[in-house]
């Protein structure tokens, strides 16, 4: 099996107070003061949190960005996800490879790492599926100018900023607020069908999708390989690999297809008559989420969650999911 919102959380707080002012024609009315002003403070900012030396790298990233005189803005606000110096080499970008990249290649890596409001660990959610919130990064401007690429965090079953450990909460600065991060996270690069097309072993997958949009138009909202292909969508994928596919086709067929055949078997008979197209469109749908979940915020009990498939039956009880954590090496914590 390989991989892959809802509402954004908003707090506004509106105070109100009404004073009565009584008088009477022998007294003066009292005089009542207001509260004092609030002062703004201009220190730290998020770009002063990166003089940390243990943040050198990831702040030689923002400089080469352009970034940091935005994080310096005392009057904007900002949630940014900070990796130090050891996760960036962990990552494989030492100050080096940085200094050798070009901007371009640099803006979109810190710019994921930013989201523009301010977003406390309070404020991070435990549901499932994971929470989208957009971040700064525009991967197609020439597309859309409003759209951004979206991170997942969440603090089920701990913390985490997508599938990457969050290892220190609540680096308070003037313009916003700091989390640091074991590992670099990256913006993803490539649509599903990518991953499909690219994977010798999801080969019988993908004449699955062939199959199930027989008839339907790719640009349409009812194609499957479409919506795979689409940079605003949010799913997430439980592609059965080619031997997953052969049990199943076999069991289709009564075993009169062995689960040992070449591929090419499966591929033809998933374009042949001998099924419908309806009846391989359910299996696949049964496949896929609505939304994004990271393998890190599944349940750790059997739950059931409605797939693509309760579109065309609301009574069908979904997929069952379920994930067992073991503890994580001792050098990845320490990063």
């Amino acid at each position: 099996m390989k991989y892959i919102t809802k509402r954004i959380r908003i707090s506004l707080l509106l105070a109100f107070s009404a004073m009565m002012v009584l008088s009477s024609c022998n007294k003066n009315v009292d005089t009542i003061a207001g509260p004092a002003p609030v002062v703004q403070g201009t220190t730290p900012t998020l770009a002063t949190l990166l003089d940390d030396p243990t943040f050198s790298i990831f702040k030689a990233a923002v400089v080469k960005a352009g970034l940091l005189p935005t994080l310096s803005a005392t009057s904007l606000r900002f949630t940014m996800f900070i990796p130090n110096d050891a996760a960036m080499t962990a990552s494989g970008l030492s100050l080096a490879v940085i200094n050798a990249l070009p901007a371009s290649s640099v803006t979109p890596l810190v710019s994921y790492h930013i989201i523009p409001q301010t977003i406390g660990s309070g404020n991070i959610p435990n549901s499932f599926p994971n929470f989208q919130y957009p971040t700064v990064y525009n991967p197609a401007p020439a597309l859309s100018a409003l759209l951004r690429l979206c991170t997942f965090p969440t603090n089920r079953n701990g913390y985490w900023l997508n599938n990457i450990p969050i290892t220190q909460l609540d680096i308070p600065a003037v313009n916003g607020v700091a989390h640091r991060i074991a590992l670099v996270t990256a913006p993803p690069s490539r649509y599903l069908i990518d991953r499909v097309n690219g994977d010798v072993d999801l080969t019988i997958f993908k004449a699955a999708l062939t199959r199930a949009d027989s008839g339907v138009v790719a640009s349409s909202s009812s194609s499957l390989i479409g919506a795979l292909s689409n940079i605003g969508a949010n799913l997430t994928v439980f592609a059965p690999s080619n031997q997953a596919f052969k049990n199943v086709i076999s069991a289709l067929t009564g075993g009169v297809i062995p689960n040992n055949a070449p591929d090419a078997t499966y591929i033809g008979f998933l374009g042949s008559s001998s099924i419908t197209t309806q009846t391989v469109k359910g299996i696949v749908v049964y496949h896929i989420l609505g939304s994004r979940a990271f393998l890190n915020n599944f349940p750790t009990t059997a739950t059931s969650y409605p797939t693509l498939l309760n579109g065309a039956i609301p009574t069908h009880p979904g997929v069952s999911l379920k994930c067992t954590f073991t503890v994580l090496p001792m050098l990845v914590l320490q990063l």
